[in-house]
């Protein structure tokens, strides 16, 4: 019997946060050796990495809408996994919507469960919902190892998902820091939304999800986090005119994190054409300072990882609507391509790589209280991403592995791009033939 399942040698192993070169060797789905690059090894296989690929650990997804059961003709586990992880992905933790019934009962979730079980190539954890009919019964949820609630601060899109005023936005977050738990939002005010008569142009939909939506609600958090002393989570934050609410909130103590997503540091309005609905997104891609911005408070810590926000439509949904942003469905698929709009964008602003890798890996981890995740070290899962920084590839969206051909990514030239993925020590992309499904279904801890 072999020492170790797999030996990956690379000159540039991400250590840390530190560049070395290494071996590094996986038994039994666990890192177990680091060594110099020419270590000897026992190993049923042993993989030197060409001197354009670096290795990086396996990214956490904290943010993807799967869509299965009810939805699975958007998505489905299948061909959300495999499309992850062809993109580097190793975890992913999946939203209680929009999926039917949604993650808002146990009952919910052993569907969800049972769904995924079977059909997972890569790590998989779940979210619950906090929509008005489960306040009182999240306890609930918690103990059966969700990582926490999503909740909606104005029309979620779906009917079986509905928002919560802000009397039940404190009563949730009353409920969750009773036992130390999560609170996820989605943070948009309804009463500073604006109507949106529809049509083709770009900037009348923007400007009917204004920054002042987004701020309302997000004051709106930070004082029901400090009334309750609830840990709360912003998610996919698109205005940068929030970030001095955060950073003050933050000065203050107050338990509160923040993701943006790979769309919003990738493009800007002014470059998205009138019609092209692939690009819908709630909050909306905003202009190109805006987006600067973000990447300036990622890089000083005021946001604290990046996400996909991976939320798949049918193609009709997406893009049949004749270009009409009011008719088309809002959400963008990018859960293949973030590693690499991530590295892409970093490398445009001479952000060093192991930055950007952080966004993606270990800061993920940490807010999902994954310890043995987001990082290669002794004792951490073996999950392992071969990437070359430097090849540069455009994305072609019927090419991807998600369920749906349609991205705003599509056409879009990046730099950097996955080569191979394992997770637990086990190769999940490329896919090799008659390969098992070896993901697990993660619990909170």
């Amino acid at each position: 019997m072999k020492d170790f399942d797999l030996v990956v040698r690379s000159r540039r192993v991400l250590v840390g946060d530190e560049w070395q070169p290494a071996s590094v060797a996986v038994r039994h789905g666990v890192i177990r050796a680091i060594g110099e690059i020419g270590a000897e090894y026992d190993a049923a296989e042993d993989v030197t990495l060409p001197n354009s690929q670096v290795l990086l650990p396996g990214v956490v997804d904290t943010h993807v809408h799967v869509n299965e059961p009810g939805r699975t003709e958007w998505e489905g586990f299948t061909s959300a996994t495999l499309a992850a992880g062809a993109g580097g992905t190793t975890t992913l933790l999946d939203m209680p919507l929009n999926s039917i019934p949604p993650t808002t009962t146990l009952e919910a979730l052993v569907l969800k469960r049972t769904a995924a079980a079977p059909q997972v190539s890569m790590d998989v954890g779940f979210w619950g919902g906090a929509i008005p009919s489960s306040l009182g019964h999240l306890r609930e949820l918690h103990e059966a190892g969700v990582f926490g609630f999503k909740c909606f601060l104005s029309p979620s899109g779906v009917d079986e998902f509905p928002h919560l005023s802000r009397a039940q936005l404190v009563e949730a977050a009353a409920e969750i820091a009773a036992f130390d738990g999560l609170l996820i939002v989605h943070a948009e005010d309804p009463d500073t939304l604006l109507d949106h008569a529809g049509g083709a142009d770009y900037s009348d939909f923007v400007g009917s999800r204004p920054e002042a939506s987004e701020m309302a609600a997000i004051d709106a958090v930070i004082s029901a986090s400090r009334e309750t002393g609830c840990r709360v989570h912003i998610l996919h934050l698109s205005a940068a005119r929030a970030l001095p609410a955060i950073r003050a909130a933050k000065a203050d103590g107050v338990r509160i994190t923040v993701e943006t997503c790979p769309h919003y540091l990738t493009f800007d309005a002014a470059s998205i054409p009138d019609g092209a609905t692939q690009y819908k997104c709630c909050p909306p891609v905003r202009d190109a300072a805006n987006r600067e911005a973000l990447w300036e408070a990622l890089l000083d810590g005021t946001i604290d990882l990046v996400a996909s926000d991976h939320s798949p439509a049918t193609a009709e949904l997406k893009v049949g609507a004749g270009g009409d942003w009011a008719r088309a469905w809002g959400g963008i698929s990018g859960v293949q391509v973030m590693l690499s709009a991530v590295a892409s964008g970093a490398t445009a602003r001479d952000i060093p790589l192991a930055d950007a890798v952080a966004w993606v890996t270990s800061r993920p981890a940490a807010f999902a209280g994954l310890a043995d995740k987001g990082a290669i070290r002794l004792g951490a899962r073996g999950d392992l991403v071969a990437f070359d920084p430097t090849e540069r590839w455009t994305v072609v969206a019927s090419d991807l592995s998600h369920r749906n051909p349609v991205s705003a990514f599509d056409g879009h030239e990046l730099t950097g791009r996955v080569q191979r993925t394992w997770l637990a020590g086990a190769q999940i992309f490329p896919v090799r033939a008659n390969a098992e499904n070896t993901g697990r279904l993660l619990e909170r801890h």
